[in-house]
């Protein structure tokens, strides 16, 4: 799917000919510059999504499509993959997400880990989630997808080891070999369900927060020699495993 991709509500609204208004038809229009004769993809960002044809271009937002005949649905994704992201400094949370998002984890969790130096809180951390949920959003768009990740509410530790506990694999991103780290290259991963992934802060998964994931269920593994920032961890480790689930094949 190459066609620029702009979001709509409710694809059950809309009829052989839609116009696309407000934030997106101005992005449609005053910066994409798009123009009568190109292809543009409708979706929810849920998985429902159609493929018009520009029929014109009004003002300065409103982008008049046409030649919307069906609505496609996108399978679910197979296995699942969520990410749980140690809240970093900084806006390096939302380089995390966006990045994620455009590799193509399907849900990503914030977790308020012992070891953060950021901390969500009150009003603040209302901001810091509605900069996530927007930055996946504006990624999804940006790479072509048509089902968006969740971005959940900000977790504890106790919402994650339960989360890991319902996973078919469930894997924490430690780089020690004296805890038994494996390496995720080599780990037996499930064809359905679904798969977590914990990636620390910057200082570190400590060692009471390895007790309680392993006592859910989940191992440490290692990504390779050298040590990655939390930033960017969790966007190789899932294009690590969307290449050996066959997602990217």
């Amino acid at each position: 799917m190459t066609a620029p991709v702009f979001v709509v509500d409710r694809l059950d609204r809309v009829g052989p000919e839609f116009v696309l208004d407000g934030p997106e038809g101005r992005h449609a229009v005053s910066v994409k510059r798009l123009r009568p004769g190109e292809d543009v993809v409708l979706t929810d960002g849920r998985g429902r999504w159609a493929e018009g044809v520009v029929k014109a271009a009004e003002g300065k937002d409103r982008l008049v499509v046409m030649d919307l005949e069906s609505v496609h649905e996108e399978p679910l994704p197979a296995p699942r993959i969520t990410v749980v992201q140690a809240l970093p400094k900084g806006d390096r949370g939302e380089l995390a997400v966006e990045t994620m998002t455009e590799v193509g984890v399907d849900a990503i969790v914030p977790w308020q880990a012992s070891r953060c130096i950021t901390q969500w809180k009150g009003e603040r951390g209302q901001k810091a989630l509605g900069k996530w949920r927007s930055t996946a959003r504006e990624a999804g768009k940006q790479s072509r997808r048509v089902r968006f990740p969740e971005v959940a509410d900000a977790a504890t530790t106790k919402q994650v080891g339960t989360l890991l506990a319902k996973a078919e694999f469930a894997a924490v991103l430690h780089s020690d070999f004296e805890h038994g780290s494996a390496a995720l290259a080599t780990a037996e991963l499930p064809a359905d369900g679904e798969i977590v992934l914990v990636v620390g802060p910057e200082g570190g998964v400590s060692p009471e927060e390895l007790a309680l994931f392993a006592q859910a269920g989940a191992r440490p593994y290692v990504l390779g020699p050298t040590v990655l920032r939390t930033s960017t961890a969790g966007t190789a480790a899932a294009a690590l495993l969307l290449g050996r689930t066959g997602r990217w094949s």
